[in-house]
């Protein structure tokens, strides 16, 4: 099993989906990399040489932020607003949805499991 950026990537997978098991990565920047590096879509971790996987563990390295920093800075940001009291950070600190959806109804995976209201059956 090949590790890159701390994390396990599966061997028996293409390396194109392979790579968007790393926090940060997706498909487009795993098609980036992979094409900066000259590696065949269709090939599969397993048949990737040590050399070709450290390649890739340095692209990462250089051009990337991914997993744990990645998470710290969007933390830090969510942080960062709460601490100003702005609009977006009061909606963060009250578990609303933050980018104008409607709540009215709906909104239930950001504001949790519905609560009962006690007395309301009429």
């Amino acid at each position: 099993m090949a590790r890159i950026a701390g994390v396990n990537i599966p061997t028996n997978k293409r390396v194109l989906i392979a790579l968007t098991y790393i926090h940060g990565i997706g498909r487009t920047k795993a098609t980036e990399i992979v094409d900066k590096l000259g590696i065949d879509h269709s090939r599969r971790v397993q048949d990737l040489s040590d050399a070709e996987v450290l390649q890739i563990r340095e692209t990462l390295d250089a051009d990337h932020i991914v997993e744990g920093d990645l998470r710290r800075n969007t933390s830090m940001n969510i942080k960062r607003l709460m601490d100003l009291a702005c609009y977006r950070g009061l909606r963060h600190r009250k578990g609303l949805p933050v980018r104008g959806q409607r709540t009215h109804t709906n909104a239930r995976t950001h504001k949790g499991k519905a609560k009962p209201i006690a007395g309301k059956k009429k």
